[in-house]
């Protein structure tokens, strides 16, 4: 079973679909689905399934992305989900939930490619992307060697 299709499970089986028309629609057997979703206590009936992980959420019993139980600590803040990956994907699909301060907004130009782009919290950020910060690091201190070596011969 691939990521995408755990995933695809897990997001189905929440909306209260049944083991086969999860399984038809992932291309595995009902029984791999069934299994995978009693292993991560997505089993019983779609409905009342849907209705006890909304309610476990809202409690704070359950993690915020996969719905599975988490137990609270007695100090500090809740927690919302139950790993960093958990945490993570659900980040990545709601993106329209972050919030960011206009404040923390900096106009820049990348040093590399003179491309102008906005950093987020950071004033100092030289380079518009990891792969323009790449280039200007390992690349063009090659090209530079190569040259060297060229005009020596």
């Amino acid at each position: 079973m691939t990521e995408q299709q755990a995933k695809q499970i897990r997001e189905m089986r929440e909306q209260g679909i049944g083991y086969r028309s999860i399984a038809l629609t992932v291309g595995l057997s009902r029984d791999i689905v069934r299994n995978f979703c009693k292993s991560r206590g997505l089993s019983g009936y779609g409905s009342a399934l849907t209705k006890n992980i909304q309610e476990q959420v809202m409690l704070g019993k359950a993690c915020l992305y996969c719905g599975k139980e988490m137990k609270q600590l007695d100090t500090g803040r809740p927690k919302k989900f139950c790993s960093d990956k958990c945490r993570r994907e659900w980040w990545k699909g709601h993106p329209e939930r972050i919030n960011r301060k206009e404040s923390a907004m900096y106009p820049a130009v990348c040093v590399r490619c003179g491309k102008e782009f906005l950093s987020y919290g950071n004033r100092k950020r030289k380079y518009c992307s990891h792969d323009c910060y790449i280039k200007a690091r390992f690349w063009e201190v090659e090209d530079e060697d190569s040259e060297a070596i060229s005009s020596a011969d």
